[in-house]
């Protein structure tokens, strides 16, 4: 585990897999090779292979420990879950348990704020018991942004699902991830639906930050006159702070996604905010200021 401390927030990380996912060019696939060789811009090898031309990334989880409480910041891809339309998922064996019970109780998570629904933020939302998923820390509320739940839940039926913008197949995908990593939360009382911002105590603020998903959001960290921000899936890549109009292969609605990455980069340069994205390997965590016309960082280790 990791450990930074942003005034008088702690937080760990625990690291659920680190290493290549897919090559580079797909995962953000609006530019060339040659951006993506830029050492200054991607350093190899934590973030890309250049050897294969893979982008190097983590499945993570962080846990937040202010004012008395212990929060955890998305949940990662879960064990044994079906998730056919993503090989690197399906029926996926981790020992997430174990890491996180190095530093943290299942029954002592007070909260765990998924940034958005997608497969690889809410995998341990839930564990299997009895042949059904139930909610993996008992006492904690847990987060969802509502118009991802709008957007993803079967039962809402989304006006998306009946055009052509998205693959039948993802639907498919999506709604596995919902039945065994949402819909068990939510039948259990312990789902908190939000929109718009949301205060989680005195250091942590919930804002929306759409584009990448309908709902997908930031956690802000206001500590003792220092900054953080957990920014979910609006990164990917450090690729991304050099060339921040550039979206993941992931995000539902391009222009909003860049949006969305631009604002949340400027007020975290301009205010030396501690950047966290989901997915970063390596340091996982930089302070950013302005490039050109894109960003730099400063790795946190």
């Amino acid at each position: 585990m990791e450990r930074i401390v942003v005034g008088n927030v702690e937080i760990i990380r625990v690291l659920e897999y680190q290493g290549p996912f897919a090559p580079a060019a797909r995962i953000v696939p609006g530019l060339d090779e040659q951006a993506w060789a830029d050492g200054d811009a991607v350093p190899a090898p934590e973030h890309y292979d250049p050897a294969s031309g893979s982008y190097i990334g983590a499945l993570q989880t962080w846990v937040v420990r202010s004012a008395g409480r212990t929060v955890l910041v998305d949940t990662g891809v879960g064990d044994g879950r079906e998730r056919p339309g993503t090989p690197m998922f399906h029926r996926r064996e981790g020992h997430f348990p174990e890491l996180l019970a190095a530093g943290v109780r299942p029954e002592d998570v007070d909260a765990v704020v998924n940034t958005h629904l997608h497969a690889d933020h809410v995998g341990w939302n839930t564990t299997g018991k009895d042949g059904s998923w139930v909610p993996t820390f008992p006492n904690a509320e847990y987060y969802l942004p509502a118009a991802d739940r709008a957007f993803f839940d079967p039962a809402a039926r989304h006006p998306a699902r009946d055009g052509a913008a998205v693959d039948p197949a993802r639907w498919a995908e999506w709604d596995l991830v919902f039945e065994d990593s949402v819909a068990p939360v939510i039948a259990a009382g312990q789902a908190v639906q939000w929109s718009g911002s949301l205060r989680l105590g005195p250091a942590l603020v919930l804002e929306e930050a759409p584009g990448h998903t309908p709902g997908s959001s930031v956690l802000r960290v206001e500590s003792a006159g220092e900054r953080a921000v957990f920014v979910g899936d609006l990164m990917h890549s450090p690729v991304q702070l050099a060339h921040p109009s550039c979206n993941s292969c992931f995000c539902l609605d391009q222009a909003q996604a860049a949006a969305s990455r631009l604002r949340v980069l400027e007020r975290a340069a301009a205010e030396r905010e501690l950047v966290i994205p989901a997915h970063f390997a390596g340091a996982g965590a930089a302070r950013v200021r302005k490039a050109g016309a894109g960003f730099a960082a400063d790795w946190v280790r």
